[in-house]
């Protein structure tokens, strides 16, 4: 009589399915329910329907598609130079070609990003505070980390969004418009990217939050936020190469001293936030570097010009990568010990 019920009733085996799963949908359901996804659902709608981020949002898209059109006009008279080393992977080279006239999209990613990490973050704080709002959210009985790791991982989902989006919509213009698919290894490299994209606007998002926990005044964080910015963006390396010329060596018929005066400076340079994503994207995006620092001719010496497996450029850029992390979670665990020992009342 059973088996006949079941079959006259097809929901009933439906609905026992649905049941051996409702240990899962209770977790599901539970995690939605939670204090601190609440607030992370609330900073993300905020963020979404905010003017600025729709405006920035129109800005990089327009300045990324204008830049996959100028990169298709000439790819096929890159792609046509044998003397290129990368010309071989076509798909990669949509990400990197440019005439001059507009930069790559790489480079609109490293130099418009910051801003989007910024604008993200700079208020996170003190905009709550100034508005009385910050008070009565921690006078609710919930843990008060809740509130900065909320900012912090809403901040991180319209990151990880919009980036996957706009890499994944750039790729499929580019399948459209040429008409060529990117093998496994130009696909792992654009993920790679992509993920390194993730990371350098996650630390200016981070940045920007512990601002706005230094500083009372919104305008004031933004500012000191944007300062930074232009600072590592233009004038650290033309101040290191004013320094550089004051110490170069008199003593040029020694080669290691030259090499160890060259490294020196070159260290000097990667501690800007944007010279380490450039050196990252650049060798994930082209294959064929094999180094990022000078090489002595025993170094040389022997080498075949070919491109590197994605193993091999990772391991190139794994001190660029360790240096982004780093230096993203010094900012997080800073802004958390500022927010921890704050005096909300005040």
């Amino acid at each position: 009589m059973k088996t006949i019920n079941k079959l006259h009733n097809p929901l009933s085996n439906f609905k026992q399915s649905f049941l051996a799963h409702s240990f899962i949908s209770k977790i599901i359901s539970k995690k939605q329910n939670h204090p601190f996804w609440i607030m992370v659902q609330k900073e993300t709608t905020d963020h979404v329907c905010s003017w600025r981020f729709i405006i920035l949002l129109l800005l990089i898209t327009i300045t990324c598609f204008g830049s996959l059109y100028n990169s298709l006009n000439h790819l096929s008279e890159v792609l046509n130079n044998a003397k290129d080393p990368n010309h071989m992977f076509a798909f990669l080279r949509i990400l990197t070609t440019s005439d001059g006239t507009l930069p790559p999209f790489h480079v609109f990613i490293g130099f418009l990003g910051p801003l989007l990490g910024i604008s993200l973050g700079f208020d996170a704080i003190n905009s709550e505070q100034n508005n009385g709002s910050l008070v009565r959210i921690i006078s609710q009985p919930i843990h008060r980390d809740y509130l900065i790791n909320a900012k912090f991982v809403a901040g991180l989902i319209i990151i990880v969004s919009l980036f996957f989006t706009l890499n994944f919509l750039f790729v499929g213009f580019g399948i459209l418009a040429t008409g060529l698919t990117p093998n496994p290894e130009e696909f792992l490299r654009i993920i790679a990217f992509t993920l390194l994209v993730i990371l350098y606007v996650s630390f200016w998002l981070n940045l920007s939050i512990l601002f706005s926990i230094k500083f009372k005044q919104a305008a004031t964080s933004a500012l000191s936020a944007i300062a930074v910015w232009l600072f590592f963006t233009v004038f650290f390396q033309i101040l290191i190469n004013i320094i550089a010329k004051v110490f170069i060596p008199t003593n040029t018929t020694n080669p290691n001293h030259a090499l160890a005066y060259k490294n020196f400076f070159l260290k000097l340079i990667n501690i800007a936030p944007n010279q380490l994503y450039n050196d990252a994207t650049t060798t994930l995006l082209a294959p064929t570097i094999r180094s990022l620092g000078p090489l002595s001719y025993s170094q040389t010496y022997g080498a075949i010009p070919s491109a590197l497996p994605l193993r091999e450029s990772l391991l190139i850029v794994w001190p660029q990568l360790t240096g982004l992390i780093a230096i993203t979670i010094l900012c997080f665990a800073i802004s958390y010990y500022l927010f921890m020992k704050r005096e909300i009342r005040a």
